[in-house]
C-alpha cells in the first residue's frame, strides 16, 4: 500500500492520430516507482532482519538464510499487491482511450534488481548482531586478567654474564 500511495503513475498521451506520446517527466515517473520499491524494500527488509533475529537467532547460519527468504517474499508480496491495486492492465486501457485521454502506466516492477534489495536489507542486521554482538556460546566475558590463575610475584635480576635469573618473593 505504501509504494502505491507514494508513485506517482506517468501518464501516456493519445494524439489525434491515434499514437501515444509519454514526456520526460513520465519516464523519469517509471523509473522512480522502482526507486520507490528499492527504498520500500531497504526499509521493510531491514525490519524483517530484525525480527528474524530476535526470533531466529538460536538456529546459527540458517537464522540469515531465513531472513533472505522472509525479504524475497515480502518484496514479492509488496510487488503483486501493487499490480492488484494499481490501475489495472495497461495494454486494455490503452485500447479503450480516446484522443486527448491521459491513460497511466500499471504500477509495476520493472527493475528485478529492486527485488534484490529486499533480500539484502533483511540479511544485514542478522549478519551485523552475529558478527559483531556477544558470542552466545563463550561461557566467560574476556575482561581483565583470570581471577582462577594467582599471579606470583618474582623478581628477575640480569648478573654480569648476562644471565636471566628469577627468584620467588
Amino acid at each position: 500500500m505504501f509504494w502505491f500511495g507514494v508513485v506517482d503513475l506517468p501518464t501516456y498521451e493519445i494524439r489525434d492520430d491515434g499514437s501515444a506520446v509519454i514526456d520526460e517527466h513520465g519516464l523519469t515517473q517509471i523509473v522512480a516507482a522502482d526507486v520507490w520499491y528499492a527504498i520500500t524494500g531497504a526499509l521493510v527488509g531491514a525490519g524483517l532482519g530484525v525480527v528474524v533475529w530476535k526470533w531466529f537467532r538460536s538456529m546459527g547460519w540458517l537464522s540469515a538464510v531465513l531472513a533472505v527468504a522472509a525479504g524475497l517474499l515480502a518484496g514479492l508480496v509488496c510487488w503483486k499487491v501493487g499490480e492488484l491495486i494499481g490501475p489495472g492492465p495497461f495494454d486494455v486501457r490503452l485500447a479503450r482511450a480516446k484522443a486527448g485521454d491521459l491513460v497511466p502506466l500499471s504500477l509495476q516492477l520493472r527493475s528485478w534488481s529492486a527485488l534484490a534489495v529486499w533480500g539484502f536489507a533483511a540479511v544485514t542486521p542478522v549478519l551485523l548482531a552475529s558478527s559483531l554482538g556477544p558470542d552466545e556460546e563463550d561461557p566467560a566475558p574476556r575482561r581483565g586478567p583470570r581471577k582462577d590463575v594467582e599471579e606470583s610475584q618474582t623478581k628477575a635480576e640480569v648478573d654480569e654474564l648476562g644471565v636471566l635469573t628469577t627468584e620467588e618473593v
